[in-house]
């Protein structure tokens, strides 16, 4: 099975790791066919585009759910811990990685990427510059003083 063309921001950043905006039912479904066995949501559950009982539907596809609630206007260096702890206990598994928009989760990747692997800063930054360049407080929580007091920039 091929990569899915109709999920919102959908990325691969490797052979083991996915990334999209909030997947459908549907979607989720078709995660499942591509061997993914473990999902990471940094989105919200009261976000309107949220599923009703995420952890309920992937538990019926037999896949794992970490949800790691993210608020958008305020992420934390206790949110990217967490997100590194699931990362390390996931370290060899196929897994998938999605918020809302895919926002959240280019940033986190990012970070991760940088921190955590030790990739360069090209390196680490070509995921999520194809998704966004983070402004604001996400500038700052990537640790791009400079990107702190700009908006944030999406492709186009």
């Amino acid at each position: 099975m091929s990569d899915p063309t109709d999920l919102y921001n959908w990325r691969r950043l490797d052979n083991r790791i996915t990334t999209s905006g909030q997947p459908t039912e549907k979607q989720l479904a078709e995660l499942s066919k591509l061997g993914i066995r473990h999902v990471i949501n940094l989105g919200l559950h009261t976000h309107e585009k949220a599923l009703p009982d995420e952890a309920a539907s992937l538990a019926r596809l037999g896949l794992t759910y970490i949800h790691i609630p993210v608020d958008f206007d305020r992420p934390t260096e206790e949110d990217f811990t967490k997100f590194c702890d699931a990362m390390a206990k996931l370290e060899d598994k196929l897994l998938h990685v999605h918020c809302i928009a895919n926002l959240r989760v280019t940033a986190f990747l990012y970070r991760w990427q940088r921190e955590v692997l030790g990739h360069d800063e090209v390196q680490a930054r070509v995921l999520m510059d194809t998704v966004w360049q983070p402004g604001g407080v996400w500038a700052s929580f990537i640790g791009d003083d400079v990107g702190s007091s700009l908006p944030h920039r999406f492709p186009t």
